[in-house]
């Protein structure tokens, strides 16, 4: 897991357009910061750090402490976040903060490792059904991704949810059923070309008699 992003921020009293467009010239956007079982709160933070934040893999699912001066430190996610239609700069972020204890959902990527014998056999495929998950944790526990062993995968089994290993405290949130990983062998079809045959098809019952005169129609 990777070290815990600290984002610094400042209370703040002052509101409305003109102060927003002080702060955001000053590289600093206003945020609100609410949930956890306090009251919301309002504060500005440093434009460039929430947006590095924005960019990594995890982005608006990311999970970071919020440290405002006189407040102590919280683990927030993105709630909602707001950006300008012309620069596409963020310009103003909702943040969501955590009660200790407190799990939330979270959208994790999976990663396959190894390289499993079986597909060196002709035609084998590996097919990878699932490539991120959803597990119920701690944000602080949040794993970067969940790693799954495929060395010993061969073609008669399959890798299926039941089989991830999660550390403990994290709950995964999909059917256990669910593939996540399998090796399938793609056969070449049958390109022979089937041979026509020359002239009339060839009749294989009798002829049909012709009717006799006088006979009825």
């Amino acid at each position: 897991m990777a070290d815990k992003i600290v984002v610094k921020a400042e209370k703040r009293s002052e509101i409305g357009k003109n102060v927003n467009r002080r702060l955001r010239v000053a590289g600093k956007i206003p945020v609100v910061v609410y949930g956890g079982g306090s009251e919301s709160l309002a504060a500005v933070a440093q434009l460039s750090e929430l947006a590095a934040i924005l960019r990594t893999d995890a982005g608006v699912n990311s999970v970071f402490a919020l440290d405002i001066a006189g407040e102590g430190v919280n683990d927030v996610i993105f709630q909602d976040r707001q950006i300008h239609p012309v620069s596409g700069r963020l310009i103003h972020a909702d943040l969501r903060r955590f009660a200790k204890g407190e799990k939330i959902e979270m959208t994790v990527p999976i990663r396959l490792i190894g390289e499993p014998a079986a597909l060196k056999e002709e035609g084998a495929v590996l097919s990878q059904a699932m490539r991120e998950i959803k597990v119920l944790c701690e944000p602080a526990n949040t794993p970067d991704s969940i790693d799954v062993d495929i060395s010993e995968l061969t073609g008669e089994h399959s890798i299926h949810v039941s089989d991830l290993k999660v550390g403990m405290g994290i709950e995964i949130s999909e059917s256990p059923e669910t593939v996540v990983a399998s090796i399938v062998i793609v056969k070449e079809a049958d390109l022979e070309p089937q041979l026509e045959v020359a002239g009339e098809p060839e009749v294989t019952g009798e002829k049909a008699e012709e009717p006799k005169e006088g006979d009825e129609a």
